[in-house]
């Protein structure tokens, strides 16, 4: 058998291993209650999915019908899970077609990253440990399969990486512009690796510069301002709500300060010598596409940082905004062990087939180590049961729950009801004709707006979580007054005490702590267990 022909066989081994463990992921991502399969896909996915109900429905782009608060940053991507709801199946099975085009982008990127590293290397050992490692890496398949839109961006990001490294650079295209501008709709921050693009083709096409420019600039200003006036003009805002909720009031500093130190823990257990070695490609490679692949890993990771980071760093991995760079710092990494290989063939003086299988075999090995370490396998037991699917991934125990309260809701409640929730996915998705309050405010601009109530000074860092550090009990149980308010967040008890009075406590068998309103004509009473 050829070197070729083995390494095409063992890509679509690969392939074809990622295809099933996606099918496997997603059936255990499944839950069955009263006799009902239901697919689910992470919280944050299930909010755009109840605005994809509503717009499929005709209700329009809106978490509660009436009400145009924009609590979501993906409006493309809510748009495509609309489609889903045109089709006629049950609400519990929607997901199920968002996963599989979950699986379908990941599985694309895996061809995407082989032709990229194939632009680096000729060694076969080295593009397959690049696919192996994209394709094992967890929080790429948490976010892909369940539903956020991670899959997508990183496809569509590795492809126009791809179209511009294999370009010829004495030719402008504004292709990389058109595609990630068009990207924007689907998420507005993917505008970071545009700009990080534009800075290393500047310097690369000088011939072109004012090309560049004056492309970038145009489109920036159609998609970033376009999307912009259309925001305002139907929600009434400039900015996305979550804008206002994560970042309105949150001082700089520590913002900053928070986004460094989940990065360091980030890179701390990703193991940080593992983690900072491809800085040394430089050593060998002093080549602009090494460049391009750094700078946008490096904008990327900055604009996680800027940010505050994401509110899921303690589940481990790469956070969903640098999730979708990841490939390209496999790509880094894996080229960059392959140099340090050949530097050292070269020092021992050692230029023969048998010390390439062996320096190439050792490498792989060492390449399987770094697979352990990235996914923090090699620290703890539990989260190698986790990816080998022994016990439940992350967040989807988190799923089963807010399903569960949808599920028991149904049987206390009128349609009309309105239910307070601290997770606003799954939960109001699975309860579309119940009036959703969102205590924690992504969906509310009143809770957006409001002052952060969490601690706030630098021994806090650790137990800040962006996006649930905002509410007000005042407004959203003594204003808005829920007829049933699933749990209280962290706590709050104490500020929930003045309204205690107005409410007893009571649901079902199974879920028998829901707060009901004591006077609520759409609590169905009769069929209420107390504790």
């Amino acid at each position: 058998m050829t070197k070729k022909r083995f390494a095409e066989i063992f890509f679509f081994a690969i392939i074809l291993s990622f295809m099933y463990y996606s099918y496997l992921y997603i059936e255990a991502s499944t839950f069955e209650f009263d006799g009902q399969k239901y697919y689910v896909l992470f919280d944050d996915a299930m909010v755009s999915m109840r605005y994809a109900w509503n717009l499929a429905h005709g209700n329009g782009l809106v978490w509660n019908v009436g009400e145009y608060v924009e609590g979501i940053t993906n409006p493309a991507w809510t748009a495509f899970m609309a489609l889903f709801h045109l089709l006629p199946v049950p609400l519990s099975h929607t997901s199920l077609f968002v996963q599989v085009s979950g699986a379908i982008f990941l599985t694309l990127n895996l061809f995407v990253v082989k032709q990229i590293v194939s632009e680096f290397t000729s060694n076969v050992v080295v593009i397959l440990a690049t696919v192996l490692i994209t394709a094992s890496y967890a929080p790429l398949m948490i976010w892909g399969l369940l539903g956020m839109e991670v899959s997508v961006l990183v496809l569509i990001l590795n492809i126009v990486v791809l179209k511009i490294i294999k370009a010829d650079q004495q030719k402008f295209s504004p292709a990389p512009y058109i595609i990630l501008g068009l990207a924007s709709l689907i998420r507005i921050d993917i505008i970071v690796p545009y700009l990080a693009i534009l800075i290393v083709m500047f310097f690369v096409q000088p011939q072109f510069r004012k090309q560049h420019l004056l492309w970038a600039g145009i489109l920036l200003i159609f998609f970033i301002g376009g999307q912009s006036i259309a925001r305002y003009l139907y929600f009434g805002e400039w900015l996305p709500n979550t804008y206002y909720l994560k970042l309105e009031g949150f001082p700089f500093t520590l913002r900053i300060l928070r986004g460094l130190y989940t990065l360091f823990t980030f890179i701390w257990y990703s193991n940080w010598v593992l983690a900072l070695l491809p800085l040394s490609i430089f050593i060998f490679k002093r080549d602009w596409k090494i460049t391009l692949l750094w700078l946008i890993f490096l904008a990327q990771v900055a604009y996680s940082a800027y940010v505050g980071g994401d509110a899921w760093e303690h589940k481990g991995g790469a956070n969903r905004f640098i999730a979708t760079t990841m490939p390209l710092f496999f790509v880094l990494f894996t080229v960059t062990l392959d140099e340090f290989r050949k530097l050292i063939i070269e020092k021992v003086q050692a230029k023969t087939s048998r010390a390439e299988m062996v320096s190439n075999a050792v490498m792989f090995l060492l390449i399987l180590f770094s697979i352990g370490n990235f996914n923090a396998l090699l620290s703890d037991w539990d989260n190698i049961e986790r990816w080998a699917l022994q016990r439940r991934a992350s967040y989807i125990r988190g799923n089963e729950q807010n399903l569960e309260y949808a599920v028991e809701i149904q049987k206390i409640t009128k349609p009309g009801a309105s239910i307070a929730v601290i997770g606003a996915g799954t939960t109001p998705y699975f309860l579309p004709d119940r009036y959703g309050i969102d205590l924690l405010g992504k969906a509310d601009p009143v809770i957006a707006h409001s002052p952060i109530r969490t601690p706030m000074s630098i021994v806090d860092i650790p137990d800040m979580r962006p996006g649930h550090m905002k509410w007000d009990y005042d407004y959203s149980i003594g204003e808005l007054k829920p007829d049933l308010i699933i749990i209280l967040w962290e706590g709050t008890s104490e500020e929930f005490a003045p309204y205690k009075d107005e409410y007893l406590r009571g649901g079902t068998e199974t879920v028998p702590w829901f707060w009901l309103r004591k006077d609520s004509p759409d609590i169905l009473w009769e069929n209420v267990v107390t504790p």
